[in-house]
């Protein structure tokens, strides 16, 4: 991925597995909880980001860059194909207060990260 290009559908399908780790119910009561997941697994967080490649990194940063209303679009546009519970859960406008929030503290972390 370039730099300058923003996240896609295929880009979310390549990480599935990333949506699918949280079984939907307890996504969908994380949601409506707005927690903060983020800080809450900070330390795991960091782990996986310090493992990922550079070209990874860049797609992190074009995430935390995006509207939440456009992340949003790109998530329902990927259930519509797949039917991934988690997808239709994060795509659905009342999630975006906790996405939102999520993205700030990863901003927050990553800001703070000697990384």
């Amino acid at each position: 991925m370039e730099p300058d290009e923003g996240i896609s559908e295929q880009d979310v399908r390549d990480l599935m597995d990333v949506f699918t780790r949280v079984p939907s119910l307890v996504l969908k009561m994380m949601v409506k909880r707005n927690e903060n997941v983020v800080r809450t697994f900070e330390t795991q967080v960091m782990d996986h980001y310090q493992h990922l490649t550079p070209e990874e990194r860049i797609k992190v940063g074009k995430v935390l860059e995006i509207p939440v209303s456009e992340l949003q679009r790109i998530l329902q546009n990927v259930y519509l194909e797949t039917h991934q519970k988690q997808l239709k859960i994060l795509a659905d406008p009342s999630a975006e207060p906790f996405i939102t929030q999520n993205l700030q503290e990863l901003r927050k972390i990553l800001n703070e990260s000697p990384l």
